[in-house]
């Protein structure tokens, strides 16, 4: 069985859900230190040709607690100012009339835990997109609970059964190969292929939310860019 462990970010980019689409159990890994700094709460979008932030309002954001340990600040007046924002950046888009009622019930989603409301939105666009992959959340695992890096990560695989660990490209500094290969697991990185598309009369701007793929993008179209990638092993790129 092909595992992957990641955190969960806000609508994140396409290569986020090349990953997710490489594997069979993706855990959404919840319960590690909320980063202010990171995708975790914000993303973006193309507003009027150009990058434009897309943000999730948390309350009382702090690095020293973790994702699952944060709440969503969801008043009405910033849920309609996001959807406004969608609706003005996107509504000529060609895929408006199909992506934006998903996008309207993710962000609607009453889920006030920011780890399992991330995770709902992420799990939403996969289906929608026809990824079958199976969806947990870390938080919910018993392994290797007082673990942290490279061990609490080969704890959960043994848990789930895994063959094969499969991580993102940039992640690839972080494990050893030996180290998995005695638990009899296979380690393996995504390498992504560029993905291009045309964002109507805008020079194209890369590594958008996936929102903006799926605004000017046809399902089918971005079912061919899920398959876009290669997997490696740290001695194919050493």
């Amino acid at each position: 069985m092909n595992v992957a462990i990641m955190q969960p970010y806000f609508f994140p980019y396409i290569g986020y859900f090349q990953l997710i689409h490489a594997v069979d159990t993706f855990v959404v890994y919840d319960d590690v230190h909320f980063i202010k700094k990171g995708w975790i709460h914000r993303n973006r979008i193309l507003l009027d040709g150009n990058p434009h932030p897309f943000t999730l309002s948390i309350q009382k954001m702090s690095q020293n607690r973790l994702i699952c340990d944060h709440e969503r600040a969801q008043p009405n007046e910033i849920v309609e100012q996001q959807l406004k924002l969608l609706r003005h950046a996107y509504h000529k888009a060609p895929q408006f009339e199909h992506v934006f009622p998903l996008l309207e019930r993710v962000i609607r989603a009453p889920e006030r835990n920011v780890g399992k409301y991330l995770a709902y939105g992420i799990e939403e666009i996969a289906r929608y997109l026809g990824i079958s992959t199976t969806f947990m959340l870390s938080s919910e695992l018993s392994a290797g609970v007082e673990l942290k890096g490279q061990a609490r990560i080969l704890k959960m695989c043994q848990q789930l059964g895994a063959t094969h660990y499969v991580n993102a490209i940039n992640g690839m500094a972080l494990y050893d190969t030996d180290v998995f290969e005695q638990a009899g697991i296979d380690l393996s990185f995504v390498v992504t292929e560029p993905v291009t598309y045309h964002q109507g009369p805008f020079p194209f701007q890369a590594n958008l939310s996936i929102i903006d793929v799926m605004m000017y993008c046809s399902k089918s179209d971005i079912q061919l860019m899920l398959k876009r990638y290669a997997r490696v092993s740290n001695r194919q790129v050493t």
